[in-house]
C-alpha cells in the first residue's frame, strides 16, 4: 500500500503560480512512477505530468509543457508539481498519483491515489 497526500493548493489570480506538493508513505517510493491528474467540474479526470521511479523521464499532457513542471525528491518522497502562467481553465482538483510503470498517462494504469487538492484560477 501507498498512501499519498496532496497540499498546495488554493485560489490564485490569473497568471500566477501555484506548488502542488504531494507526500507519500508506505512501500517504496523510489519503485513508482507518479503521476498528477485534474479533474475540473463536469469533466473527466485528465492526465496532467508524469515523472518515472527515478525522476529522469517526464511527461506532460497536451499543452501543459513549459507552464507546469513536475518533479521528485526519492529521499523525501515527494512529488511536486509547479504552475506557472496560470489560467482559468487550470481550475480543477489535482490529484496525486503512483505507478508500478516507468510511464503512464491513463488513470487506470494508476494503482495508488491520493485525495486531491483544490485549484481555483481566477480570472
Amino acid at each position: 500500500q501507498v498512501q499519498l497526500v496532496e497540499s498546495g493548493g488554493g485560489l490564485v489570480q490569473a497568471g500566477g503560480s501555484l506548488r502542488l506538493s504531494c507526500a507519500a508513505s508506505g512501500r517504496t517510493f523510489s519503485s513508482y512512477g507518479m503521476g498528477w491528474f485534474r479533474q475540473a467540474p463536469g469533466k473527466e479526470r485528465d492526465f496532467v505530468a508524469s515523472i518515472s521511479s527515478s525522476g529522469g523521464i517526464t511527461f506532460y499532457g497536451d499543452s501543459l509543457k513549459g507552464r507546469f513542471t513536475i518533479s521528485r525528491d526519492n529521499a523525501k518522497s515527494t512529488v511536486d508539481l509547479q504552475m506557472n502562467s496560470l489560467k482559468p481553465e487550470d481550475t480543477a482538483v489535482y490529484y496525486c498519483a503512483a505507478t508500478s510503470l516507468s510511464r503512464a498517462t491513463r488513470n487506470s494504469r494508476y494503482d495508488y491515489w491520493g485525495q486531491g487538492t483544490q485549484v481555483t484560477v481566477s480570472s
